[in-house]
């Protein structure tokens, strides 16, 4: 099994930035890729960044040129570094990680990007 715990979402103005972090515990030798994912109001969940075990990393075209997805093998973290918000960004935010065929999810945390 595999613990997720998400952190850093709250509110933000409008063009302002926020760091979320996502701790992993518990069976993590065999995770491979992570990601987060975002849920607004009446959507779907909806991938934003995906990051692998070697650093490769893939972004939504929504996001692209202003999240950053890090990643912390060391300390078995996961960050999103999100710049230039706006409120299209306002949305529960999810971390993910796969091992092997299995899934796991974070409880998520809150973004609201409002002035």
């Amino acid at each position: 099994q595999v613990q997720l715990v998400e952190s850093g979402g709250g509110l933000v103005q409008p063009g302002g930035s926020l760091r979320l972090s996502c701790a992993a515990s518990g069976s993590i030798f065999n995770i491979n890729a992570m990601a987060w994912y975002r849920q607004a109001s009446g959507k779907e969940r909806e991938l934003v960044a995906v990051i692998t075990r070697s650093g490769s990393t893939n972004y939504a075209d929504s996001v692209k040129g202003r999240f950053t997805i890090s990643r912390d093998n060391a300390k078995n973290m996961v960050y999103l570094q999100m710049n230039s918000l706006d409120s299209e960004d306002t949305a529960v935010y999810y971390c993910y990680a796969r091992s092997g065929y299995t899934t796991y999810w974070g409880q998520g945390t809150q973004v609201t990007v409002s002035s």
